[in-house]
């Protein structure tokens, strides 16, 4: 079994995250898997037909909604343990795995010192640095906006105009499910530490270890540190999952 294959897409030159209509669908999917139903249903309520199929296919590209893929599987799982404010952030993590421009304008926010603004600016030179050339002016604006837009949905900026840096709660559960991710994507130990996923958390290094030894105690994962060693595993969790070969 292999992780999911969308790590090569992004659909921020059109959209957001998309939370609300993610909420929608998964809400409306989960106990039957019929992700793909409750999104011809437009459960996402978009006015038009065109729109309707358009959002469609970026929210097939971004969360794929495919039961056989371990990283929607584990994210659906995560999803019926979170709370309302969790769930979010478990869906910036999983779209950080789905979609480059999303992964690669983390440095940006990280770097941002809570308080300050997260300058759409900013986003658009990384974007420039990244791929030079490849935007016009008025289409980087845009793909940068909706970058700040995504992070602003899962809690990382406030602010309809200013976006200020802001650092929603991170809990045991959000944490399990990013060093989860970067396992599924072959990282192990402190690489783990140092992952995409676990470094878009906005927290340190003694927060995430703290909350994993949190999360060993509720069997989402195993956890064990010994002077520079770590070992952070998710047998019992992938067992229960009916994930295995990994």
């Amino acid at each position: 079994m292999a992780v999911s294959s969308f790590q090569l897409t992004t659909i921020h030159t059109a959209r957001t995250l998309m939370f609300a209509e993610l909420a929608r669908v998964m809400d409306h999917g989960i106990q039957d898997d019929s992700y793909l139903d409750a999104l011809e249903d437009n459960v996402a309520n978009k006015t038009t037909k065109t729109n309707l199929k358009f959002t469609n296919q970026l929210l097939t590209r971004l969360y794929c909604f495919e039961i056989n893929d371990l990283a929607f599987k584990c994210f659906k799982h995560f999803w019926q343990l979170a709370t309302e404010q969790e769930q979010p952030i478990l869906a910036l993590l999983y779209a950080l795995g789905n979609d480059y421009l999303l992964s690669e304008s983390a440095v940006v926010v990280m770097s941002t010192p809570l308080g300050e603004k997260v300058a759409v600016e900013k986003l658009e030179e990384n974007l420039e640095q990244y791929h030079p050339g490849r935007f016009s002016p008025k289409t980087r604006r845009s793909v940068a906006q909706n970058i700040a837009s995504s992070w602003k949905q899962a809690g990382f900026i406030t602010g309809k105009v200013k976006n200020i840096r802001t650092q929603p709660e991170v809990t045991y559960l959000v944490t399990a499910f990013a060093l989860l991710l970067a396992y599924l994507h072959g990282d192990r130990g402190d690489f783990m530490l140092n992952s995409k996923w676990v470094k878009a958390l906005g927290i340190g290094e003694d927060k995430v270890r703290e909350l994993a030894f949190e999360a060993a105690k509720r069997d989402y994962l195993q956890y064990q540190s010994a002077g520079e060693v770590t070992t952070i595993s998710f047998n019992n969790l992938l067992t229960q999952l009916g994930i295995d070969g990994i």
